[in-house]
């Protein structure tokens, strides 16, 4: 190679922010990647395969962070199987992938484990913000208000009427058929299903009795692989009901959450409205970034069911050239180039300078082995 490490990241940051920019020209390309056309020609001192695996929240966020930065580099392949989060963990802790999306962060058992792949260690940067977002299908209905206690009991099994007085008192102006509720829930380990239940568990006055958890804790029940496998069972039947990425909702009915005095619907700016009310775990190591967000906030505006979905990276690769691509990937990702893409195609919210700066410094802080 003809540059140095800085030099590498340098282009790497200009030769994505004029491809985001001649994207925003405006194309019907749903990543983003933009026409071109008249575009000077780029040049990139990277070139290699990225592997990477996890969370299909990020699933379109992910098409439109390859597109920007792979049209920047036309010699880097990356590639992302949207396993789900408990894969994407799996095979980033073995070694299969050199990082991954996960819905949440590495618990302490696994940074230790990764301490075997990493030589050092391995660290959480939340990237993607998006709101989880209560969807249902319900014929004439596609707006509903709900609290937390209301959701609880519908997929405890214990409100399984759509006309149930608990439903009724929130919208009252809503015409709610005697119907049978149907919840769908996740069969695969989920970040979702962990930050789903997280909210239940936090928000809704002990109405839901189950500690926070990946793997849905109620046996039986409607169930599905994926954020497309519940949205496709939601869509497919009548009186259903599920928690899915905001971005994956479609056309489906969405349920707006009591917040306080108000009822908030998922947005990308209630999600950071959210995510600023929060708190981060001030146990982690220097750049190891988990924001603990507060399920229970009454500010004005927020929305607490929210997905942080963090990249997962090791701090060390074995050879200059991975750590390379990782970290060109990465700071991509982080850029407002980046944010703005994802933003675009999967209504995420764009993290915040200050939080962009200390995710960046952990970036900056991956190195090659000796």
């Amino acid at each position: 190679m003809k540059l140095s490490l800085h030099g590498r990241i340098g282009a790497i940051a200009l030769t994505g922010a004029l491809a985001l920019s001649l994207a925003a020209c405006g194309s019907d390309d749903p990543t983003g990647s933009g026409d071109t056309t008249d575009a000077p020609a780029q040049t990139s001192e990277l070139s290699g395969d990225l592997n990477g695996a996890g969370a299909t929240s990020q699933e379109k966020a992910m098409d439109a962070w390859r597109a920007g930065f792979q049209s920047a580099n036309p010699d880097v392949n990356i590639n992302y199987d949207p396993v789900g989060s408990g894969g994407g963990r799996t095979q980033f802790l073995d070694g299969s992938v050199q990082y991954a999306g996960s819905d949440s962060a590495l618990k302490p058992e696994e940074l230790e484990a990764a301490k075997e792949v990493c030589t050092t260690e391995a660290v959480d940067l939340p990237l993607y913000v998006s709101p989880i977002a209560v969807v249902f299908n319900l014929e004439g209905v596609t707006e509903l208000n709900m609290s937390a206690a209301t959701i609880a009991g519908i997929f405890d099994g214990k409100i399984t009427s759509w006309d149930a007085p608990e439903i009724a008192a929130d919208n009252p102006d809503a015409t709610l058929p005697a119907q049978p509720i149907t919840p769908v829930h996740r069969s695969d380990e989920s970040g979702t299903t962990e930050n789903f239940t997280d909210y239940l568990a936090a928000a809704s006055e002990g109405a839901w009795p189950y500690e926070a958890d990946g793997n849905w804790p109620i046996p039986g029940g409607e169930s599905a692989q994926g954020t497309s496998g519940v949205i496709q069972t939601v869509q497919g039947g009548t009186g259903t009901i599920t928690y899915a990425d905001n971005s994956a909702a479609g056309t489906l009915g969405k349920v707006s959450l009591k917040v306080g005095e108000e009822f908030v619907a998922p947005s990308g700016e209630a999600a950071a409205a959210a995510v600023d009310a929060s708190p981060r775990d001030e146990e982690r190591a220097e750049h190891d970034i988990v924001v603990e967000i507060d399920r229970q906030t009454t500010a004005a505006g927020a929305y607490p069911l929210v997905l942080v979905s963090y990249s997962l990276a090791c701090l060390q690769y074995p050879d200059q050239e991975t750590a390379d691509l990782v970290k060109g990937f990465l700071s991509y990702i982080a850029s407002a180039d980046g944010q703005g893409a994802s933003e675009e195609a999967a209504g995420s919210a764009p993290i915040s300078d200050a939080l962009r700066a200390d995710v960046q410094a952990a970036i900056d802080a991956i190195t090659a082995a000796a």
